[in-house]
């Protein structure tokens, strides 16, 4: 692993150039080891923007440019960390050890397991460079699990992709399979924390799994990032808190927790019309399924059972997600339309519940994209298809 000085120069001159650039020109600095030069440049490029306290630490060392891109950002690693705490923890699936170096802080013992030599040589290697005395074990995590000491937390991320390279959506098809182990992990953990792709079936999930307490979906500057479940041997009640917490880029947090059992039970009020503003809620809770609890916590209106949208005539100032002020409404009539549009040659354009994608949309109504001005194509409760010209209303949580 040890890099030479002349590439650790080559590294610090050309941090913010473009690496597939400097790939091609190896021949032209023959002392410079440029394949790991490109590797660590491309990877604080990366960390500046996903791992700020990370960039700011001078000699840390990234891996190739896959683990990067999946490794948790630091938004939702400082998340993470506030769920859990003790005296020992144990990370089944380090990977680059981001989830662990911030975990590992709320405990007095860590541990960090991971399979792939190279990424247990840059753990060995960064840990103490941010102040960590994480123990580095290169084992197949599941066998150090067998074979481990009872712990206060377990972490996992399972791999989330099959044999084939496609996405899944079962626990069951992740490796290692949580739900086949779950009876070991609750035995080996006081908790349990398992991280899972947002693109996984959270109600498959929280039916496959039988000890989870709570479940959190976390998403970041509106896409959802995570979904993390938290398992307890202890008696689970029946009702699982679903936690959904949306990252602004301000740092501020937008949190609305529901069950999926008051979720069921809970009247959706349908609006006869679209009132002064409108309402889109942030990707966490459209991800969890949170949509007619919404109405049971805020004053709002949903436009259609199946259209994500809801409005109200008083401004709700904390609802969770995106809030707008409503200018006019228009059906898709010839002359109706054309006056809507009269003076607009751009404008952000959303579809939810509408037979046309964005792109035939803005085509259709030849309009660019951007400005100050959004569109919602939607349809509303006594099925008819609208246009809602809105503006975004000034909020007090900066970033939204």
């Amino acid at each position: 692993m040890p890099i030479s000085a002349a590439t650790l120069h080559f590294i610090e001159e050309h941090v913010r150039d473009d690496v597939r650039t400097l790939a091609l020109q190896a021949a032209r600095y023959p002392q410079v080891d440029m394949a790991e030069a490109v590797v660590q440049i491309a990877g604080r490029q990366i960390a500046e923007v996903k791992l700020p306290s990370w960039y700011c630490k001078e000699g840390l060392l990234y891996p190739k440019h896959l683990s990067m891109e999946q490794c948790s950002s630091e938004a939702t690693a400082v998340y993470k960390a506030e769920l859990v705490g003790g005296e020992t923890l144990a990370d089944l699936t380090g990977g680059l050890g981001i989830d662990c170096s911030f975990m590992a802080r709320k405990f007095k013992k860590a541990d960090y397991v991971e399979r792939q030599t190279e990424l247990c040589e840059l753990a060995e290697h960064n840990f103490p460079l941010l102040g960590l005395d994480i123990g580095v074990h290169n084992e197949d995590g599941v066998e150090y699990l067998k074979q481990m000491e009872p712990v206060d937390c377990l972490f996992l991320d399972p791999a989330r992709r099959d044999g084939h390279g496609g996405k899944t959506v079962a626990i069951s098809d992740c490796e290692p399979d949580v739900s086949a182990l779950e009876d070991l992990l609750v035995e080996k953990a006081k908790t349990v924390m398992v991280k899972l792709s947002p693109m996984l079936d959270l109600s498959l999930a929280l039916k496959t799994l039988k000890y989870v307490c709570e479940a959190h979906v976390v998403s970041v500057n509106n896409e959802c990032k995570e979904l993390l479940l938290i398992l307890q041997k202890t008696p689970i009640s029946s009702s699982i808190p679903i936690h959904c917490i949306h990252i602004l880029p301000s740092g501020e947090r937008q949190s609305f927790v529901f069950s999926q059992e008051q979720e069921r039970s809970s009247d959706c009020p349908l609006a006869t019309q679209v009132e002064a503003y409108l309402y889109e809620p942030n990707a966490s809770i459209l991800k969890a399924g949170a949509y007619r609890s919404l109405t049971q916590s805020y004053e709002v209106k949903k436009l259609h059972a199946s259209s994500h949208l809801y409005t109200s005539s008083q401004f709700m100032e904390d609802f969770p997600g995106r809030r707008f002020r409503v200018e006019a409404v228009s059906g898709f009539g010839k002359k109706e339309l054309k006056s809507f549009l009269q003076g607009m040659d751009k404008a952000n354009i959303t579809i939810r519940n509408f037979p046309l994608s964005v792109a035939d949309l803005r085509k259709r109504l030849k309009l660019k994209e951007g400005g100050d001005i959004y569109l919602f194509a939607t349809t509303l409760a006594d099925g008819s298809k609208v246009l809602i010209r809105c503006k975004k209303v000034p909020s007090v949580l900066m970033g939204i």
